[in-house]
């Protein structure tokens, strides 16, 4: 495998300044680096999945040269890894300039397609824009964004890759809860792939420091290389503005469906391709609740709760339109298509929850059962990947009353429901079967729409954790299993079965299964 430069190295401007040492960036948009040699590296687990779209055979992944690459032992030539710079909004404040602070670039690989894919290192060590941080990443986070962007690739969410974890060999501090009780782990790095890992927060930079040239060079890149547009004068920056919308839009949508909380929506972690990206203290939603945020630091203000992901999505797009002004001059047609965001969304969330549901025609009735969803779903803390499964069984329609209310009732951590609850439940699933009957030509073509939308396993933050708690002991075998099971997440697969359950009840308040923290 030979990493060459890419063409963001190729096409914009780097930093003139080689000290690596965290300082302020102007009239660049990235910074040469060197990444920092681990003391004894070893491969723990790497993609099957992204090394056979990369070309990548298994006498590669043996190879020392491989190791050395993906853990930042040794970068050979022509690769000149980099690190790019971005500012961004943070918790919805300004806070300046940010950048890749433990993130190398090592370059570009091309796949049979000619597609240019990005390699990039996470916990790699410094750079000029770690700040007061030492550009490290621990055991914990890293397979945690190793198995995450894997698992969201295969359920179909846009999403960088992830293609190998290493372990370094280093100790790294780390206070996980931020509670003054600092201990060493095990330092990781994590080899990122994405055809490119721009953000809102790159042309948020270059606009708020007034680097117009640098602004349009970089809004041209991303137009060149990753969209078809072929308007001309302004039109050009709109086109690409609505063209960062629909897929941002698209994106979050996909994140609702398998209930996905991102946890730190801040607009330097908003990918300008609209693919999940920076996975930190993110969240998959058990008992349904829609103020649920994973995030220890947004614990208070829930900005990013899982039911406010839509509306931080276009608070982050209006940031984007401002990044983007300068090339226009005129607010008016950024403001029209942020108007129709809420419809473009609606539309969207709609049919997706159609397919969710095994609707096929939308009518007054199937809206309406829509709009009371999130209610139903939270009047008994119900586990939303466990109920989508259960309504989709060929036979649900053909149930009785009881038999239906059990069926759905194991996806329920609510214990001691009331009478009055229950009643509500019924009523539910009497109109719920009574719109389906009619709705399908056949109980097997309902099944199958619901079966494409509604996944069966999904990386709980449990799960994962448990894999990094064995991973700890020194054995790595339940990262391997969660990653095979994940591959495929629509299928029954009897040897996983046994995570086809809610959220165990040691699980509900454990550190790392339910809220976590930035620090990793």
């Amino acid at each position: 495998m030979r990493i060459v430069l890419d063409t963001f190295q190729k096409e914009l401007e780097p930093d003139k300044n080689t000290i690596l040492r965290p300082r302020q960036v102007r009239e660049a948009s990235y910074s040469y680096v060197k990444p920092r040699i681990p003391t004894a590296p070893s491969l723990l687990h790497v993609s099957e999945a992204l090394l056979q779209t990369l070309g990548i055979d298994e006498a590669q992944v043996k190879s020392e040269a491989f190791l050395n690459l993906v853990s930042g032992a040794d970068i050979p030539p022509p690769a000149q890894p980099y690190s790019m710079v971005y500012s961004g909004h943070q918790f919805g404040h300004w806070a300046g300039q940010l950048g890749d602070g433990r993130a190398i670039n090592l370059g570009a690989v091309r796949d049979s397609t000619d597609l240019e894919w990005i390699l990039q290192l996470k916990g790699a060590g410094l750079t000029p824009y770690s700040r007061s941080a030492d550009g490290l990443a621990v055991l914990r986070s890293s397979i945690r964004e190793h198995l995450c962007s894997e698992a969201m690739y295969h359920l179909g969410v846009p999403t960088t890759r992830s293609l190998s974890l290493a372990l370094t060999g280093d100790q790294v501090l780390r206070d996980m809860m931020y509670d003054g009780n600092a201990a060493y782990e095990q330092g990781a790095v994590v080899c990122r792939v994405a055809p490119s890992f721009i953000r809102f927060g790159n042309l948020q930079h270059h606009m708020a420091n007034k680097e117009y040239d640098l602004l349009q060079r970089l809004a041209d890149y991303v137009i060149d290389h990753h969209t078809d547009i072929k308007a001309s004068g302004k039109d050009r920056y709109l086109a690409l503005f609505d063209w960062v919308v629909d897929r941002t839009i698209d994106m979050v949508v996909h994140w609702q469906r398998v209930g996905f909380v991102h946890g730190v929506m801040n607009t330097d972690n908003m990918s300008i391709l609209g693919l999940t990206i920076d996975y930190g203290p993110y969240g998959w939603l058990d008992d349904y609740d829609t103020e649920w945020t994973p995030n220890t630091t947004d614990r208070q203000g829930r900005r990013y709760r899982f039911g406010h992901q839509p509306q931080i999505a276009a608070w982050n797009l209006v940031q984007l339109a401002n990044a983007l002004y300068p090339l226009v001059g005129e607010a008016a047609p950024f403001e029209a298509i942020l108007q129709d965001y809420g419809q473009r969304f609606g539309q969207r969330y709609l049919r997706m929850m159609h397919d969710k549901l095994g609707f096929g025609k939308m009518t007054d009735d199937t809206v309406s059962m829509i709009q009371g969803m999130d209610q139903q779903l939270m009047l008994t803390e119900t586990d939303m990947t466990i109920f989508y499964q259960e309504i989709g069984h060929t036979d649900f329609l053909s149930l009785n009353d009881e038999d239906a209310l059990e069926r759905v009732s194991k996806a329920f951590y609510l214990e001691d429901i009331d009478t009055t609850i229950l009643d509500k439940w019924t009523k539910w699933l009497q109109k719920y079967r009574s719109i389906s009957s009619s709705d399908h030509d056949s109980v097997d073509s309902r099944s199958a729409t619901m079966q494409a939308a509604n996944p069966r396993y999904v990386l709980r933050n449990y799960m994962a954790q448990l894999a990094i708690d064995a991973a700890n002991e020194g054995d790595y075998s339940l990262i391997t299993d969660l990653y095979t099971m994940l591959q495929q997440p629509y299928t029954y697969q009897e040897k996983y079965e046994k995570w086809y359950q809610r959220r165990p009840d040691w699980a509900r308040h454990k550190v790392g299964c339910s809220m976590l923290s930035c620090s990793s």
